[in-house]
């Protein structure tokens, strides 16, 4: 029981990771892949120390941990961490050698990070249809969340690229907006309660939008 347990909660990220590797019409080596993801995974462990220390802060102003401030911060510290984890690895490669990559490596570096979140969440559950309902809400909802926020980021990263621009500048864009896309999916969460079709139409309308930009970006 418990490995079925460990499956369905790598099941999410790997299930989206072969689907957005197949946009990379160069495909990256699977050691670069298994490198970037890995780091990933690590800087979910270091997102959870900032944001206890971040929360006991906010408690000291009063600000619980459901707050629009809260939800802000919590999410622009996991992107910060997601980029960090992609560049940190690919910065000096020469295998980051089209603009594309810098999507495929912030995408594949975000699966890491929610697997670790899937695989925490459950490890906490004991009755498994709890967990099979659990999971297929996180796939069609956090972890593609995390995918589809820092594939934006790594948008503007190849934008800052192609168009030889202060690529620092536009990577902060992006982490920007996707700490704004965070940020909105996490409170439709709070607001809508049971009804979490709304979190997943947002989540299907940036998708639309995400998609389109790997397309610019292959051109």
């Amino acid at each position: 029981m418990f490995f079925l347990f460990i499956i369905l909660g790598l099941l999410p990220s790997f299930a989206w990771l072969i689907f957005f590797l197949r946009e990379d019409v160069h495909p990256e080596p699977k050691k670069m892949i298994a490198r970037v993801f890995m780091i990933g995974a690590l800087a979910a462990f270091f997102a959870v120390g900032f944001q206890f220390l971040l929360k006991n802060i906010l408690q000291s102003f009063q600000i619980n941990e459901y707050h629009l401030i809260s939800f802000s911060l919590f999410g622009f510290i996991e992107e910060i961490l997601k980029f960090l984890a992609a560049y940190l690895v690919v910065r000096k490669s020469k295998f980051f050698d089209e603009p594309i990559d810098a999507m495929i490596y912030m995408i594949t570096a975000a699966l890491g990070f929610a697997m670790v979140e899937n695989l925490a969440i459950m490890l906490s559950i004991k009755v498994l249809s709890e967990a099979f309902g659990i999971i297929i809400l996180r796939f069609v909802g956090a972890t593609l969340l995390h995918a589809l926020s820092s594939a934006l980021v790594g948008y503007y990263w190849a934008k800052g690229l192609l168009e030889i621009r202060n690529w620092k500048l536009e990577i902060a864009k992006g982490i920007i907006l996707a700490t704004l896309l965070h940020t909105i999916f996490n409170y439709l969460i709070i607001i809508s309660k049971e009804a979490i079709i709304y979190p997943i139409i947002f989540l299907t309308i940036a998708a639309l939008f995400i998609f389109w930009d790997f397309e610019k970006v292959k051109t």
